[in-house]
């Protein structure tokens, strides 16, 4: 077992499945990033060189968004929407769905559906009547 740009890899399987299992790496990139480095399109991750893997995850990290780098952008595209206060961000911060699905019945066991607008009931003050 080994590790390219901190994906786990099986020895057993190609270097072209095993290069798309890299967040941010998908099967199209996966093959251009073997045919560059002049690997065969049958060889199997334990037949690679140290030499091989180093240039690998070399060449992934200059050309390619991958891994934590495209985590952390999606997590500060989150925070973006919820710092404008548009309605994505505000059914980010709540937990809720935000693509159109129906709250009623889709998100039923999220527990952040039933705490997400919860208005607070005024004190009870006794020396004021009710209408």
């Amino acid at each position: 077992m080994s590790y390219i740009s901190g994906a786990r890899s099986v020895d057993d399987e190609q270097v072209r499945i095993a290069s798309s299992k890299i967040d941010g790496i998908g099967p199209k990139k996966a093959i251009q990033v073997r045919y560059r480095l002049g690997i065969s399109w049958n060889i199997k991750i334990k037949e690679l060189t140290k030499y091989q893997i180093d240039k690998m995850e070399q060449m992934i990290g200059q050309d390619h968004v991958v891994h934590w780098e495209l985590k952390r952008g999606e997590r500060a595209d989150i925070e973006r929407l919820i710092s404008i206060s548009c309605y994505r961000g505000i059914r980010h911060k709540y937990g809720l769905p935000l693509r159109g699905d129906n709250s009623s019945g889709s998100a039923g066991s999220n527990p952040a559906r039933d705490k997400a607008f919860i208005v607070a009931k005024p004190p009870f003050v006794p020396w004021v009547k009710e209408p």
